[in-house]
């Protein structure tokens, strides 16, 4: 996903790969249900950039070039046809050099992914294995089943270079 998370009042440091090999290309969807006879199909998790499925726009399906021939919105989702036939369920991807970069304190969710998350008193909690879309704020899932809002409140540093995100107490079990 490359929804990037606005992170009022927190602290975000770096963007270097130190420690960590970030993916050459980032899922920005997948190939979901077909839409009409023409090959057409329903974008499935698909990424809050429009030009991503615009027209003449270029992308991997499956790991395999492809050009958006078509593309039109239906139930608020992205529905795109392409100029070869793709497997449901496909990864639908872009280089991650093509991204442009995010605001302060924004991060896309691959960045995320793979850091450690402790507390302000030192108190590892485990690492991020997902971000989670949520109702009000997106939510830190960790790979020890913890959930964490994506809030301010709850996340002091984003340090990226660190390789860790440091949470205020109170947002887990332990407390």
């Amino acid at each position: 996903m490359l929804a990037t998370q606005k992170l009022g009042g927190i602290t975000g440091t770096g963007t270097s790969k130190r420690n960590c090999r970030l993916p050459d290309r980032v899922s920005i969807g997948r190939v979901g249900k077909p839409h009409g006879l023409a090959g057409a199909f329903v974008v499935e998790d698909a990424s809050d950039d429009p030009a991503r499925f615009a027209v003449g726009a270029t992308l991997y399906a499956a790991g395999e070039q492809v050009a958006i021939v078509e593309s039109k919105r239906t139930g608020g989702r992205p529905v795109i046809r392409v100029d070869r036939a793709v497997s449901r369920g496909a990864s639908l991807e872009v280089d991650r050099a093509a991204l442009p970069p995010p605001a302060p304190d924004e991060y896309y969710v691959f960045q995320l992914v793979g850091l450690d998350v402790e507390r302000t008193d030192g108190t590892r909690l485990g690492s991020v294995a997902n971000v989670e879309p949520g109702v009000a704020n997106d939510v830190l899932e960790l790979d020890t089943g913890l959930l964490l809002p994506l809030v301010g409140s709850c996340v002091r540093e984003v340090d990226l270079e660190a390789r860790r995100i440091v949470v205020e107490p109170g947002f887990d079990e332990a407390d």
